[in-house]
Parts: C-alpha cells; structure tokens; sequence
C-alpha cells in the first residue's frame, strides 16, 4: 500500500520541494498551505502522516496538532513537525503537544526522508516496506542487501540506489537526466554518461550468473526496469 503523505508548509518552494522529494520516495502527497486547509482535507481523507509547519497561516501548526489529538478518529495520526525553532523548550513544546518527531530548518531531504520512514516503521509498519521484490529480485533497505534468485549481490551505494529506484517503478522508462535527478539529485553537477557508466556495474552484477538482463535499454529515451510477465 503507498503511504498517503499530507505536507501542511505556507512557503510555496519548501512545500514544492517536500512534495517532489517525498513522491520520489514513492509517497502518495498531497499538500495544503494553512491550518484551516488542512483540517479540511484531513476530515474528508485521513492520510497515513501528516508533515506540519509550527508556523501556518490561520490555525497554527502547534494547534492543528491540539486539535487532532483531542479527536478520537485522530488521536493517534502520525505527525512531524518542521520548525524553525531550535530551542530546547520548543521541541518539547511541540513534542508535548502530541507531534511524534521534530525537525528544525534548514534540513536536509534525506534526513526528512529517513524521518518519515522510521515514524511510519514504528507506528503503522505495514505501511515502511523496508523490502521490496520484483520477480527473482529482493532488495532491504534495512540491511543494505541484494538478493537475485536467494544469491547476495554486492552492489556500491550509487548502484544500490539506482536499482531501488528502478524497482520502484518496474515498466516505466527514464531518461539519464530524470535517472540523475532522483538518484543524485537535482543539486549535485553530474554529467549524463555517468549514469551509463552506473547502469553498466549494476547489469553486471545483477548478470554475473548469465541469468536474463532486468534492464531495459530504450534507445534515444533512456533505461527501464523490465516489468514482471
């Protein structure tokens, strides 16, 4: 099941930025840029987090928590907080209040990316799939483990990441540029090729027993994931 994630953030390119890198952890977002908006859509959808700015717009980040707390239907939503507010007294002002984490900006993405998975590992663990299968292929993120057909495969973290995201998205085709930018992200200068040069190690670790090649190389378009059947 794909976790419902809803970002509460006023500030139109951090919340741009929360749900780009959330959709690419493969969350299902939705964002709202008030307290009062948030409500809303909480009441017609309960979603399975809910990522909350302290600061916001007609209700408070601090209050939109009191609030869900004191409903039964809501009580035990999970919730993490972003805040500008570093001190000691606020984290414990917004923990008290009910919020399950707290992260203090700037942060980065993968740090905020950890953080929702481990609330949803400890709170609703059907919904963090630390591994995921695609036909003879087992990949943990937990253990940082490979399988192909119950044989360990030793991949580097770059080609780790890649064939996580690839099994993602089994079918879909993605352009060396799409590749780079949710593997290496958008911030770090990498040329196209290096993504072929990656692509290479990894079919040859995956291909080191002669079994079929998973991946898909489309011609002027980029590489795919070959889809099961």
């Amino acid at each position: 099941m794909t976790p419902y994630v809803l970002v509460v953030e006023d500030e139109d390119a951090l919340a741009t930025l929360l749900k780009y890198n959330l959709d690419k952890e493969g969350h299902r977002v939705m964002v709202a840029s008030d307290g009062e908006e948030a409500l809303m859509l909480i009441d017609e959808r309960q979603p399975d987090l809910v990522v909350l700015d302290w600061m916001l717009p007609k209700v408070s980040g601090i209050e939109v928590c009191r609030r869900l707390r004191a409903k039964a239907e809501t009580k035990n939503l999970p919730v993490i907080m972003l805040t500008a507010r570093g001190e000691e007294s606020d984290r414990v002002r917004g923990l008290d209040t009910g919020a399950d984490d707290y992260i203090v900006k700037p942060f980065s993405m993968s740090e905020l990316a950890a953080r929702v998975r481990a609330v949803l590992r400890r709170i609703r663990p059907g919904l963090a799939d630390d591994r995921i299968r695609h036909g003879d292929l087992v990949i943990d993120r937990v253990a940082h483990r490979v399988k192909r057909d119950g044989k360990e495969i030793h991949l580097g973290p770059t080609e780790f990441r890649l064939l996580d995201y690839l099994m993602q998205h089994p079918g879909r085709v993605f352009s060396r540029e799409q590749l780079l930018d949710a593997v290496w992200g958008s911030d770090v200068y990498v040329e196209a090729r290096t993504v072929d040069v990656h692509i290479g190690r990894l079919r040859k670790a995956l291909n080191a027993g002669s079994e079929s090649d998973p991946i898909r190389t489309v011609r002027s378009a980029g590489y795919s994931l070959e889809a099961e059947g």
